[in-house]
């Protein structure tokens, strides 16, 4: 721990969580999945993937958009768009949070990595076939990733900070933690922060497959996902939406919630590396976990448990060990409860920050640590931590991060914390 010392700034507690995941639509459908240890994976349903090379995913397979808005708006919408209005909505009614017309000092950060990959697929197809006069006049405004956090702020009438992150993989942690800073600064009392992603399409799993990132298991979808495991071949692809209140704690207090956990930290570094491969040294991500604490004024022997970034992938997962090593010391390291529960819910990709975060949060509210599945021969180069594996663990957490790293060297860390009246 550094001799930094943060400034005494306004609290941030988290007082409502909306998950729309593989596992299920709602808070406790997602969690009731991560804590039984299911896997959310199948053979890939939202298209014909018989000629792909991978033809698994973990998809969501039971959202009906008009059950979280009317019809008319679904239309304005790409599914992407859907999901985070689905969560955002869900993450309010679980806080109990009434918004009643518009709402200036109510804003929202959500995260999303790429955005309507299918209407851009589809249109780019009708402009190259058909000429640029036949594409759609909504092309550009169902695409762009900004509209997941446009189209909830204009559902909601949130006219406080509404802006949109898009750092790969990292993007929905990045959200949370820039929506905690507008509260602390002032600009805002209450965000919706979070991430989304929806891109499993032809394109989108046929890119990630000429990466090489994606696993082929396809005889064995549940067992596909299988990070810190030796015989892992890369990650499932996922979709999901995940988002959080974040409330100023007076403004929370005064208005009788009951915060679920505190921010109380957040950290983000860039690796300056590669496009899509990690820094082998796991320094900057190691310095992003390293950040996050000393902004929460806490020591890494408080760390209680890491909700892991770890994909599946075959390098990214023992370089995130590498990371946590470093960051909190071996020892330490040695005695850290520590899962992926993407081993159940699959990399939602730029939605993955939020989902993760918002089980993390639930993780400390229940006291019950989820499972990393699917592990049967744990990678040598994986150990060192206290992998809590194959089921749920019962135990006390005070202090947990969850980590999110993103192609490009994107590192974001956030830092949660029981919820103490006097910190």
């Amino acid at each position: 721990m550094s001799d930094y010392r943060p400034p005494k700034l306004r609290r941030v507690v988290v007082t409502g969580v909306g998950l729309v995941t593989p596992l299920g639509i709602g808070r406790e459908a997602t969690w009731d999945g991560v804590i039984s240890g299911r896997s959310g994976a199948g053979p890939i349903t939202h298209y014909d993937a018989t000629d792909q090379a991978v033809q698994i995913a973990c998809e969501i397979n039971d959202f009906e958009p008009t059950d979280f808005m009317e019809k008319r708006a679904t239309k304005r919408m790409e599914r992407f768009a859907q999901l985070a209005v689905a969560a955002g909505r869900l993450a309010v009614e679980d806080a109990g949070l009434a918004l009643e017309g518009k709402s200036p000092r109510v804003g929202t950060i959500i995260g999303c990595g790429v955005g309507g990959l299918e209407i851009f697929t589809k249109q780019i197809a009708i402009g190259l076939e058909r000429g640029p006069d036949r594409l759609s006049p909504l092309f550009i405004p169902l695409m762009v990733a900004n509209m997941a956090s446009a189209n909830l702020s204009m559902q909601l009438g949130l006219q406080g900070p509404v802006t949109c992150i898009t750092s790969a993989c990292a993007s929905g942690n990045h959200a949370l933690g820039d929506a905690v800073d507008h509260i602390r600064l002032g600009r805002a009392d209450v965000m919706l922060g979070g991430g989304v992603e929806s891109g499993v399409t032809e394109m989108g799993v046929g890119s990630f497959a000429a990466l090489r990132a994606l696993s082929t298991r396809n005889d064995d979808p549940e067992g596909a996902s299988r990070p810190f495991d030796a015989d892992r071949d890369g990650f499932v692809f996922g979709e999901g939406a995940g988002v959080l209140v974040l409330e100023g704690l007076d403004h929370a207090l005064a208005r009788g919630a009951e915060p679920i956990c505190e921010i109380v930290g957040y950290g983000l570094t860039g690796d300056a590396h590669h496009l899509t491969d990690n820094d082998p040294t796991g320094e900057a991500p190691a310095a992003a976990m390293t950040m996050a604490l000393d902004s929460a004024g806490r020591s890494p022997r408080e760390v209680d448990y890491i909700n892991a970034h770890a994909t599946s992938t075959p390098t990214g997962d023992p370089n995130e060990v590498l990371a946590i090593k470093r960051a909190l010391g071996e020892d330490v390291a040695a005695k850290c409860a520590v899962s992926s529960t993407k081993s159940m819910h699959g990399h939602c990709l730029g939605g993955a920050g939020g989902v993760e975060s918002g089980i993390t949060a639930l993780v400390i509210a229940n006291g019950l640590i989820p499972p990393t599945i699917n592990v049967e021969n744990l990678d040598p180069d994986c150990t060192g931590l206290d992998h809590v594996l194959g089921q749920a663990r019962r135990a006390r957490v005070d202090l947990a991060l969850s980590n999110a790293f993103g192609f490009g060297g994107h590192n974001a860390v956030v830092a949660l914390g029981r919820f103490e009246e006097s910190p």
